[in-house]
Order: structure tokens, then C-alpha cells, then sequence
């Protein structure tokens, strides 16, 4: 199995990263790692915190010599911001709390709600009369550490041809005409990472309307998994479907509110006719199974089904506003204006990369567990076998 796991706070030392399940023998270092994260720090609409941050994975396990071990990958991250914080956020006691340095805003108590945040519910659930308690842990810092775990699945997928890809496709009301080829490479500078430059430019205008409104702005983002083999996840149990599992790992994404596998709802409106991707016949026993559309976003029954698997997800606007919307506050119960950390005016740009490293996870996962191997050649020969035997039931190779 592979899996990952995070810790840390926003405000903290840092985030801690540990990757289990990678295979022995898979070449992996520290740059490239960063260029994952590098790709998550940009974007159109971004807060002042990406100038303070240079992010940098630090790999403390499991590799060795540039290559992995088998064993868990441990990362750690450095927030540099920390120096800022470091009595507010401090691993041990502080005197006269509950507001101990009255100078210092930083270490006032958060009481005034943030509707659409984890505020109030993190605050009630686990019983804190201090809301920075929830938000240093639900503040979106801890999607760097999901981009550094992902980058190692990215990796692996790669020595099996697999490509992982994210565009945007809205911001606010601003829609993009999606081209039949994408441009990668323009996708990856634009300031929005947007593969239509019209649609872009009234993007930023977007966000810039919205910034100047002291107001936040969400959007769409497509991720596409190329070359993806027909056969990962199953049909047989609700929790190995892999579409089932994608939806999961992308609706985790801090403020994504919907995830569809393909072009989503605008499937119920057509006929099964207009829908399924008809399946053509076999003249390539190295590629069977090909199709012409793939409306269904690359899955059948649970299962990946040979095509790109593509899926939708749409971030709302953050809750963080430098307009802050009326709410309570957590003492009183008293009508205050919600309280104002800093914050983006739009994360739906970096949303795509963060998009990339969890379905990247997933997938590595799934061929994880469908070709097994404690080491990358041992895996490499049970995924080639495997596609040895995809064609035509009589046809065998």
C-alpha cells in the first residue's frame, strides 16, 4: 500500500511528510521535489505569504544514493515564516495567557468566527475557546506537504509512462474554451494556468475586481492522468473504485465543494447514445481498446479503462476575506466581523497542482497494489506481463 501522511501547522516550525509503500530502487532527489513545489507557489491571485516561502522538501529517509530504499520516505519542510511566530506558536507553556503579549496581535486570542472556515465546528468539536488552534492545522499550508508526498507518486507513475497534467477551466464567472490539444507548456506559464490566453486575461481581470472588492473568487480545474493502463482500482468492493477514491482524495482539497470523473453533470442531460464511448476494433495489439471520446473520463465500473482519466473539481471562494462577512463570536455569541488572517484572493491556479499530487497518490496506490513489487523492476515486470495478455481473449500474445 502506499500512503502518506502529514503534520504540522501553518504558523509552526514547519510540515513533516511521510511516504510509505515506494517501491526499492526508484531514482528520486530533493530538486525534484521543489519543482513541484515551485509549480504550487504561482499563480495569479496569490497572498504575500508565497514571498516569504521558497519552498524545500528535505529528504531525512529512504532514499539513499539517489535512490529509494523501500523503506518510509520521511520530507520536512521549513516554514520560514516561523521566526514571525515563534512566542504565538510556541511548542511550550506561555505566561498570562489567554492574551500574553498585548503588543503583539499575533498572540491575541481568535474568538471572531470565520464563516465557511473550520472555525466553529473545529472550536466545538474539540472543545477550544482559541480558534488559531483550528485554523493553523485546516489552513491550506499543509497542501505543500501534499505536493512534496505527491511528487514522489508523480515520479513513480512516470517510470510507467504515466503523465499527470491540471488546467483551469473558470474563475468566478469567466469560462475557458478547452482545446482539443492542450498546451502543456502554455498552460504551465500562464498566470493562471489557463489553456485559453483570452480566457486567462478576463481571469486576472476577475481577480483583480475581486481583490479590489476586499473579496475572494473560486473556479474549476480539470486533471488529466495520461496513459493510464486499463485495470486499476475494481468493481468487486464500494472502496476500490477508483473513481470512487479520486472524488475522495480531490473533495480533501481545502475548499473544494464538488468532483465529477469527466464532464461531470452535463452527462444527465444527454442519451446513453450521446454518452458511452464507443469501443473500436482491435488493428494494434500493442494499443486495443481504443476509443474516440472518452466522456466518461477514463472510467468503467470502478475501473480505469485505458483512456485519460480526467476529473473536475470546483474550489469556493476562500473564506479569509479582507471584507470580512458579519458573524459571532465564539465567547459572547455577539455580532463582531469575521476575524481576517492573511490569506489569497484566489487558489484555483495552485488548486491544479495540488490536484495533480492527490490523484497521482491514488493511482500510484492502485498500480501499487495491481502489480506489487517490493522493488521497481520487480514491478516493471509484472506490469509488462500484464500488458502481454490486454488483447483479444483469443489473440493472446
Amino acid at each position: 500500500m502506499i500512503r502518506f501522511f502529514t503534520a504540522g501547522e501553518s504558523h509552526g516550525p514547519g510540515l513533516v511528510i511521510i511516504v510509505e509503500g515506494i517501491p526499492a530502487g526508484l531514482t528520486l532527489d530533493e530538486d525534484y521535489i521543489e519543482v513541484q513545489l515551485g509549480r504550487r507557489q504561482k499563480g495569479y491571485g496569490r497572498g504575500g505569504r508565497m514571498l516569504i516561502e521558497q519552498d524545500h522538501a528535505t529528504i531525512i529517509s529512504g532514499v539513499r544514493h539517489g535512490r529509494t530504499l523501500g523503506s518510509p520516505i520521511g520530507m520536512t519542510m521549513e516554514n520560514k515564516d516561523w521566526v514571525n511566530w515563534q512566542q504565538s506558536m510556541s511548542i511550550t507553556e506561555v505566561e498570562n495567557k489567554p492574551d500574553y503579549d498585548p503588543e503583539d496581535a499575533r498572540s491575541q486570542r481568535v474568538t471572531r468566527i470565520r464563516p465557511g472556515h473550520a472555525d466553529l465546528p473545529g472550536a466545538i468539536k474539540y472543545g477550544f475557546d482559541d480558534v488559531r488552534n483550528v485554523l493553523e492545522r485546516a489552513s491550506a499550508r499543509e497542501t505543500a506537504a501534499r505536493v512534496a508526498a505527491g511528487a514522489v507518486a508523480i515520479r513513480l507513475l512516470e517510470e510507467f509512462g504515466i503523465t499527470m497534467h491540471s488546467h483551469v477551466i473558470s474563475i468566478g464567472g469567466v469560462s475557458a474554451e478547452i482545446p482539443e490539444s492542450i498546451d502543456w507548456q502554455a498552460v504551465e506559464e500562464s498566470p493562471v494556468r489557463c489553456a485559453d490566453p483570452e480566457a486567462a486575461a478576463r481571469m486576472m481581470t476577475e481577480i483583480d475586481s475581486a481583490k479590489e472588492a476586499g473579496d475572494t473568487v473560486g473556479g474549476t480545474v480539470e486533471v488529466i492522468a495520461e496513459n493510464v493502463p486499463i485495470g486499476l482500482g475494481s468493481h468487486v468492493h464500494w472502496d476500490r473504485k477508483i473513481d470512487g477514491l479520486v472524488a475522495q482524495a480531490l473533495m480533501s482539497i481545502n475548499a473544494v465543494k464538488f468532483v465529477s470523473v469527466g464532464p461531470g453533470s452535463e452527462v444527465v442531460e444527454w442519451r446513453g447514445s450521446q454518452v458511452h464511448d464507443v469501443i473500436e476494433p482491435v488493428t494494434d495489439l500493442d494499443h486495443p481498446w481504443q476509443r474516440k471520446t472518452n466522456r466518461l473520463g477514463g472510467t468503467e465500473g470502478g475501473m480505469t479503462n485505458g483512456m485519460p482519466l480526467v476529473a473536475r473539481f470546483g474550489i469556493k471562494p476562500i473564506a479569509t476575506m479582507v471584507n470580512p462577512l458579519p458573524s459571532v463570536d465564539l465567547d459572547t455569541g455577539e455580532r463582531v466581523q469575521a476575524h481576517f488572517e492573511r490569506s489569497d484572493v484566489c487558489q484555483v491556479p495552485p488548486a491544479g497542482v495540488i490536484g495533480e499530487s492527490m490523484m497521482a497518490l491514488v493511482l500510484a496506490n492502485a498500480f501499487a497494489e495491481k502489480f506489487g513489487g517490493d522493488s521497481v523492476e520487480e514491478m516493471r515486470r509484472n506490469y509488462q506481463g500484464y500488458l502481454k495478455t490486454t488483447g483479444p481473449r483469443k489473440l493472446y500474445r
